[in-house]
């Protein structure tokens, strides 16, 4: 069973003494793709002004666009220690065990706008480029839809639990044919209806991928994830036809 997260727009700066044209990404079928985005990226970066209105920065945030301008020199540490913000800082909780790490390398996905698929334990640099931006000759949308089918067939560890955002369901769609079902954060009404969350969304589903990291044994079945669900205070609902299960709170 593995399991796929998005990326955070936050992120911890610095790292270590490697950089990305030193680390070998995972999923090298992506490598073409990836240098593809990399450089549109820095042609977009080269207009200052025009950067700024494409990543959606202030004047205060000027300085994203010189980290993005750098990126094949920048430091690099592993992807789940490089994203903060809510959903990470749920699933870092009070900081993750060797045995947890070792587990979100065998079973925890990212998927980023910038390098498409990883392992959580991949090693990447601070950037700033999100699902929704405009790069100059190429589209997010098509580049990594195109070259994510061949891939996500080949994960070959039984179900995908897609807990990313619809943005990024989106920029990579999991193909009809690979077992996976996505994840809504759900809170039951009075009446006994299920209503969308927005605030606990996140946090909820980082407390979940926390709970799957610590638990005696990784879920190899979707009753042994429900089981794990609860003894985090959720409840898990089976995937509807759609492919939709609902991760219950309260």
């Amino acid at each position: 069973m593995l399991f796929l997260l998005p990326p955070s727009e936050s992120k911890r700066a610095g790292g270590g003494t490697l950089s990305i044209d030193q680390v070998a990404l995972s999923f090298g079928a992506l490598n073409p793709a990836r240098e593809a985005v990399l450089a549109a990226l820095e042609q977009l970066c080269a207009d200052p002004v025009g950067a700024a209105k494409a990543l959606k920065l202030g004047p205060k945030q000027a300085s994203l666009i010189e980290l993005n301008r750098n990126l094949r020199t920048a430091p690099t540490m592993p992807a789940l220690d490089r994203y903060t913000g809510t959903v990470y800082d749920a699933l870092h909780g009070g900081g993750l065990s060797s045995a947890a790490r070792a587990r979100a390398k065998q079973s925890l996905l990212i998927q980023t706008a910038l390098f498409g698929l990883i392992p959580a334990t991949d090693l990447i640099p601070d950037y700033r480029l999100s699902a929704n931006t405009a790069l100059p000759g190429i589209s997010l949308r098509q580049v990594w839809q195109e070259s994510h089918d061949t891939v996500f067939r080949r994960l070959n560890q039984g179900l995908v639990v897609d807990l990313r955002s619809k943005s990024y369901v989106e920029l990579a769609p999991i193909p009809s044919d690979v077992p996976s079902v996505w994840i809504e954060v759900v809170q039951r009404s009075a009446g006994g209806q299920l209503r969308a969350l927005n605030h606990f969304n996140k946090k909820s589903k980082g407390e979940l991928i926390r709970a799957v990291l610590f638990a005696q044994q990784a879920p190899d079945s979707w009753s042994a994830l429900t089981r794990i669900a609860k003894s985090a205070g959720f409840e898990l609902l089976p995937a509807d036809s759609q492919g939709v299960a609902y991760l219950v709170i309260g």
